[in-house]
């Protein structure tokens, strides 16, 4: 959620006297697991292009959290930087998935939720539900702030409980008469709150930013202070009543234990924390007082963020049968309620995903996940912000992105000699890489700990020359939940990995209705945006420009006024990337970087190659393949999703839903296709793109090129893909040498190939070796091609 500065203060209007209900159809319409009838919008919005926007009122609208309660489903939306209040509500769903909005609705930007035992109600946002659905508010004139949590008191825990806000304010609240006391304006440094929960007699809080809304100097906070160092970032903080401490100054999100929303059941329950910095993600258990460190791989860097604005509440939530999921950078995990020091055992990947969550948990015998979707946040592509639910099962999850991610202990850090690093999890990955770099000649002993029981023993050790690039692949008959790293020297040293997964097979069933590049027929092409005016769906079919709209029953709206005018204007098709002989190029404020190509026919094809689909994060779709690309990470931390070889025009997500436009024109419905004899589109879930094909692809980062001595390609993507090959050529006798960026800190020398004239040389690389980039380098002038074949 990316902070929206304002100083304009928004009242709560005065509400209605009963809640209004939105009334389900008969059969609710349901598509790849989304209901269109249960997206959430903000009234706020301005209805028109030239009505002026009020502070973050409507950017963005998702979903804060959700919690069953009283026989229902309750959740919460928000806006971005709405400490005051916003038109976002508070609703609920009975198990018809009839839909009431409340008329204690007061908005702002919340994401807590609790469930106070001793007086049985849930706490969300400023709302204090009983058991009977009655809600009482808390109003912002009170207790002003974008509650982001919500935890036990903990001195009076039956009576009291403690509000926790982004900006770092906490309140302390009588549950029973709603009073409401400010502790601490700004206790501890950091910025973007997110987590806070009680446990072993300390209150954790959570910031993941370092974003400043306002300004503030040591002597304000009671401790830690302002960023000493480019690491200092976000921070994990204990109060235990009288004192606080600093526990980490690292970017944190979810604090949580084992008893959940509802809170630690004893002083002795373990507490659980995630976060991140440059190296990976970071788990953090406070057991028995004590603080320790384990550290998993990220899926995604779409995430990274000095501000922290891009995570929306990653969570460790149970979800029912006793299982708890944990979502962290883009990977779910199977998350044991048992973890603690004594048995870190169990925890394992379930998939990587392209939903952005704010939230998740069972109910009604289902797993629901609350979304962050469409939004308008430098997104004019977008007519209002929106997002839905997503319901389905655990083995609905296995169905996503295959568990694919980086990261390690050590980057480039002061090591000690035979200190061991954190322990990495490596359990549940198929295959596992490690790049290891030292600046001194020392050994590095691999050791494992199988069971999580912290019964560490040696695995293998390796030598390393100063300065000189290693990588090493774990076999895949080692099993081990985590691995630790010790040098036997002081030095400067990194140990990072590289996991991926077996790509999941594709299901061309799913996409039967989109046409094949291949396919010479026509196609139903049609620009496509969420309307402003509306909830609907604006459809322009061209090269006809005629307008139509789409409503939550997926069916064409008769009497609509023209805005063909608008569609064209702001969804005019351009092109973002350029074609040589060798592969595409794409550029941006990261660098100039190479990518695979598809087929040619994508070249006289006119299709939208770039677009926001979940928030703060977009979409390329280049010559029949999709890319995320985070907002501000940029093309170099992108990675590919899958490659669909469609005729895909547009696309976007609407109602929580994923669209496409490219549909054959004999088009059947089959629960993906819905349309009509004239026209039609493809609708889906955004985590449906994982099952069109794992990524393919062919290109080069030389192509019969002049090339003069020690000159360095483009650096050429690498990760993602499965299968790899290079083949390399050359005009005379030269030595060409391929680098790798493993870690996106700069390359190393990967492998050099001596050529001579008329021998090509064909290389392919160890299955399961992966790096961010490659690039190529001569040691003498030449004409060269290096191509790479990915498959």
């Amino acid at each position: 959620m990316k902070n929206i500065k304002t100083s304009i203060f928004w009242g709560v209007a005065l509400a209605l006297a009963t809640p209004f209900l939105v009334s389900a159809q008969t059969k609710p319409l349901q598509v790849s697991g989304v209901y269109p009838h249960l997206a959430t919008f903000n009234e706020g919005w301005p209805k028109t292009e030239e009505q002026k926007k009020k502070g973050g009122q409507g950017f963005e609208n998702g979903i804060g959290a959700i919690t069953p309660w009283a026989g229902q489903l309750w959740m919460v939306t928000y806006s971005p930087h709405e400490p005051h209040g916003s038109a976002d509500k508070l609703y609920s769903l009975d198990k018809d998935l009839n839909v009431t909005i409340h008329p204690e609705s007061i908005g702002g930007t919340p994401a807590n939720r609790m469930i106070h035992r001793e007086s049985n109600q849930l706490i969300t946002s400023s709302y204090f539900i009983d058991d009977k659905g009655k809600v009482r508010t808390i109003p912002f004139s009170v207790m002003p702030g974008r509650m982001t949590a919500t935890a036990r008191h903990l001195t009076d825990p039956e009576n009291m409980v403690y509000f926790y806000d982004m900006e770092g304010m906490l309140y302390e609240v009588n549950v029973h008469t709603l009073a409401v006391n400010k502790l601490f304006h700004k206790p501890v440094p950091g910025w973007h709150g997110k987590g806070a929960y009680t446990a072993q007699g300390k209150l954790v809080v959570a910031n993941n930013g370092e974003e400043a809304v306002f300004k503030i100097t040591k002597d304000m906070l009671q401790a830690g202070n302002l960023p000493q160092n480019n690491e200092e970032k976000g921070v994990l903080a204990s109060w235990d009543g009288k004192k606080w401490e600093i526990v980490e100054r690292r970017q944190f999100t979810d604090v949580t234990g084992p008893g959940g929303i509802y809170g630690s059941p004893d002083n002795k329950t373990p507490l659980w924390s995630i976060g991140w910095d440059k190296r990976s993600v970071i788990l953090k258990l406070l057991d028995n007082g004590q603080w320790y460190t384990y550290r998993l791989p990220k899926a995604a860097h779409t995430y990274d963020h000095r501000g922290g604005w891009y995570t929306e509440w990653p969570r460790i939530r149970e979800v029912g049968n006793g299982k708890m999921l944990m979502d962290m950078h883009a990977m779910m995990y199977d998350f044991p309620k048992t973890f603690s020091r004594a048995n870190s055992g169990g925890i394992a990947p379930l998939n990587t995903h392209l939903r952005y969550i704010p939230d998740f948990c069972n109910w009604n015998n289902q797993i629901v996940i609350a979304t962050d979707e469409t939004t308008v946040l430098e997104n004019p592509l977008a007519g209002r912000a929106q997002s839905n639910l997503w319901f389905g099962q655990w083995s609905d999850l296995k169905t996503w992105g295959s568990p694919t991610g980086w990261g390690g202990p050590w980057e480039k850090d002061a090591v000690k000699a035979n200190i061991p690093s954190d322990p990495y999890l490596i359990n549940g990955f198929d295959n596992r890489l490690l790049h290891l770099l030292a600046d001194k000649q020392t050994t590095v002993t691999l050791q494992i700990d199988e069971k999580g029981n912290n019964n560490w023993k040696d695995y293998k050790k390796i030598n390393l020359e100063a300065n000189k690039y290693q990588y090493y692949l774990l076999s895949a008959d080692m099993k081990a939940t985590w691995i630790r790293f010790k040098t036997d020297k002081d030095c400067i040293a990194t140990a990072f990995m590289h996991f991926s997964g077996k790509p999941h097979s594709s299901n061309p069933a799913l996409f039967k209705s989109l046409a094949d590049i291949t396919d010479n027929s026509e196609v139903n092409a049609n620009l496509i945006r969420p309307a402003n005016f509306n909830k609907n769906l604006q459809v322009l079919q061209v090269p006809q420009n005629k307008y139509t709209e789409i409503d939550e029953k997926l069916t064409t709206v008769s009497n609509t006024a023209d805005s063909s005018a608008q569609v064209l204007r702001l969804g005019k098709l351009t092109k973002g990337y350029s074609v040589d002989d060798a592969s595409v190029i794409v550029k941006d404020a990261t660098g100039t970087f190479r990518l695979p190509k598809g087929s040619a026919a994508y070249e006289t094809f006119a299709y939208r190659d770039k677009r926001e689909i979940e928030s703060e994060r977009f979409m390329l779709n280049i010559t029949g393949t999709f890319y995320e690309v985070g907002r501000e990470s940029g093309f170099i931390a992108l990675r590919p999703v899958t490659t669909h070889n469609k005729k895909i025009v547009d696309f976007c997500t609407w109602r929580g839903l994923l669209v496409f436009s490219g549909t054959k024109k004999d088009a059947k419905p089959d629960g993906q296709y819905f349309g009509n004899e004239a026209n039609g589109l493809w609708y889906g879930g955004v985590d449906d793109m994982w099952k069109m094909g794992k990524v393919v692809g062919v290109g080069s980062v030389w192509k019969n090129s002049s090339i003069k001595k020690g000159e360095i390609s483009l650096p050429y993507l690498m990760t993602g893909y499965d299968r790899k090959k290079v083949s390399l050529t050359a005009n005379k006798t030269v030595k060409i040498t391929l680098e790798v960026d493993f870690d996106l800190t700069g390359f190393h020398q990967y492998k050099t190939f001596t050529l001579t004239p008329g021998k090509p040389v064909e290389y392919e690389f160890p299955a399961g070796f992966s790096a961010h980039w490659v690039r190529a380098v001569a040691d003498n002038d030449c004409t060269a091609t290096v191509t790479f074949n990915y498959q």
